[in-house]
């Protein structure tokens, strides 16, 4: 795989995660378990991560281990094998503490690349 075709994933998780961001921003858990918009489009775009990060080439993965590729990819598969039973806290804390933090390192990433 080629580190052009990894940038673009890795850029579209960055969008992904920033728009995340953006939709729970101001809310709270209890405003996720009472909107049903809300979390589709959060599950969505958690699933959309995941998917991006699981074509990210081995390589690139090694060679980013500050980013936790497994937690990522393994969050995608539960959403999209279980969805029936996704737990909405665990979403929550997901787009309220880990998408944050996964913006920051995907941007520095990226911009080590130049672009």
């Amino acid at each position: 795989m080629s580190q052009h075709h990894d940038l673009v994933r890795l850029k579209h998780m960055l969008d992904y995660a920033r728009e995340g961001v953006v939709i729970a921003q101001g809310k709270t858990l209890g405003d996720l378990q009472k909107d049903r918009m809300m979390q589709l489009s959060l599950l969505h775009l958690v699933g959309l991560i995941g998917e991006a990060a699981s074509r990210v080439s081995k390589p690139t993965r090694l060679k980013h281990l500050e980013i936790d590729w497994k937690a990522i990819i393994g969050m995608r598969n539960k959403i999209i094998h279980d969805y029936a039973i996704t737990d909405l806290e665990i979403l929550w804390k997901t787009v309220e503490s880990n998408l944050p933090d996964l913006s920051f390192k995907l941007e520095k990433i990226i911009s080590e690349h130049g672009s």
